[in-house]
């Protein structure tokens, strides 16, 4: 069979992108107890750009190998594509994972799950305005609707005082620029992806925003004092590899079928990542208002995504 024949079919379409999906889940409980096995501070910025910068470096040369060794394909790309392939790492990995590590140490990582689901919405929004066979309807506003009043509730706490918010910039303010990012990414990854192979651009594109994060991390260098365990070893390998095998499988969903019919699934992120911290993370569980405001963000990415998929529903591919 060929490969554009399984990446087409519906039921390994399906386990493709539920298996990415959960990958991504879980990169919020991984995270959260690296930096308890690390013991990081709140504000020990370098230390985690230099875990993500690892990370993704890790993640790039792993997929270096896949490709030379494993599928014995050319690694190399043309110089034109360099520039392109560079600015996608700026956003995809640099930017994203700037704002998601450092945003993630301020906040739990039930919230952080649940608001990375911002991502989602801004890609809809932003679509209604860069393409014209993408405007906003009421199926999709619905699913905005639904999905911001997710991510509110999930920030409001009651208090003496009433209802008061529960949020601060450098963590869910963070988490919201990460997923701006996300967005510009998402709209460059689907461009690239049609015209180069999806692993290929995912390799470069954790390369160069690899070098950008360890770059980011050099003015503080010398200051990190760092005590690796196993555990910390095991989880930043695991961290590296959910990445490499998570993007590549979006990305070559992304090549072989519309992106509306796949992002119908980033539901199941914040349900995986929120039901995984609360099984793996101490002090954090599923509350009554979590849980709710769970179901509204899954919910409303489903609605958004449903909504598209109808409406294209009679579209061409562009690989077609």
């Amino acid at each position: 069979m060929q490969p554009k024949n399984i990446w087409t079919n519906k039921y390994f379409v399906v386990l493709m992108a539920i298996i990415a999906c959960v990958l991504w889940g879980s990169a919020f409980p991984v995270l959260k107890v690296t930096y308890a096995e690390l013991q990081l501070g709140a504000d020990d910025i370098s230390s985690r750009l230099l875990l993500a910068g690892g990370r993704f470096l890790l993640a790039s040369l792993m997929l270096f190998a896949l490709l030379g060794l494993g599928f014995k394909q050319r690694i190399t790309v043309e110089k034109s594509w360099l520039g392109p392939l560079f600015i996608l790492g700026l956003f995809q990995t640099g930017l994203q994972y700037f704002f998601f590590y450092n945003g993630l140490a301020h906040t739990s990582g039930i919230k952080g799950a649940i608001i990375n689901s911002f991502g989602n919405f801004f890609v809809v929004l932003f679509a209604h305005f860069l393409y014209k066979n993408d405007r906003l309807n009421f199926g999709k506003v619905i699913g905005l609707i639904t999905g911001f009043a997710g991510i509110i509730l999930v920030n409001w706490q009651p208090g003496t005082k009433g209802i008061s918010w529960d949020l601060s910039f450098q963590g869910e303010g963070f988490l919201i620029l990460s997923g701006l990012a996300s967005t510009i990414g998402t709209f460059r990854a689907k461009k690239l992806a049609s015209q180069v192979n999806p692993i290929v651009i995912n390799t470069y594109q954790f390369l160069f925003g690899s070098l950008m994060l360890l770059l980011a991390s050099i003015p503080g260098l010398f200051k990190i004092n760092l005590t690796p365990t196993p555990l910390f070893w095991a989880l930043f390998v695991y961290s590296a590899f959910l990445s490499a095998a998570a993007f590549s499988i979006w990305y070559t969903l992304l090549k072989y079928n519309k992106a509306g019919e796949i992002t119908l699934y980033w539901f199941i992120i914040p349900v995986s990542g929120a039901i995984l911290s609360a099984l793996f993370l101490p002090g954090e569980r599923l509350t009554f208002s979590v849980v709710i405001a769970l179901l509204l963000v899954a919910f409303g990415i489903g609605a958004v995504n449903y909504w598209q998929r109808s409406k294209k529903h009679s579209t061409i591919r562009s690989d077609e």
